[in-house]
């Protein structure tokens, strides 16, 4: 059941009224963090994103659809951008779309853990977030705000995301374990309720 206002108390707490929310591409940020060299952390962002979150009015039945447009990825450098693209790592030729649907919330006041799937190239594996939410604002246009993190690490070869070059002081020249980043703004969908 939808409420009228924003928010609402679970348990104490203040969060987000159970109904539809929408990630809000302007206002998300879909991060990796991998190492180069195994020394240096290379930060990457994907900017084209659409996700749908349908908050429960148990927070635990809370569902999250979403899609990457994996052609969106940035680095801050062309030639690794255009690498991530090519069919070394996303090959966005054949799959432009990654892909990530929740299966179970495990939640508790302001912060919970969040599995699902997520694929990418066609491979679907579980995913673990850790979700944080961040609060609740109402912007000057009179949308509903609430604003959440979420972190996870995963290991690119579970994707077939394999590309890499050994180093002759041993090691390899992009790290296998990547650290998810998301800082993320809903807004609520009125329209929906």
């Amino acid at each position: 059941m939808s409420t009228t206002t924003a928010v609402r108390t679970v348990d104490g707490i203040e969060l987000p009224a159970s109904g539809v929310w929408k990630v809000d591409p302007g206002h998300a940020e879909i991060g990796f963090v991998g190492r180069h060299l195994m020394l240096t952390k290379v930060r990457g962002r994907f900017t084209g994103v659409d996700a749908t979150v349908t908050i429960g009015d148990n927070p635990n039945d809370t569902n999250i659809e979403a899609v990457i447009d994996m052609a969106s990825v940035e680095s801050g450098d062309t030639a690794r951008d255009d690498h991530l693209k090519s069919p070394d790592f996303f090959d966005v030729q054949e799959w432009s779309r990654a892909t990530f649907r929740s299966t179970d919330v495990d939640w508790a006041g302001t912060k919970g853990t969040m599995k699902g799937e997520l694929t990418i190239k066609g491979i679907k594996n579980e995913l673990t977030l850790d979700v944080e939410y961040l609060g609740y604002a109402r912007d000057p246009w009179d949308n509903d705000r609430a604003v959440f993190s979420a972190s996870g690490v995963i290991n690119r070869d579970d994707w077939d995301l394999s590309w890499n070059m050994p180093l002759d002081t041993g090691g390899f020249l992009v790290s296998r374990e990547i650290t998810l980043d998301l800082q993320v703004e809903l807004i609520r969908d009125v329209d929906a309720d």
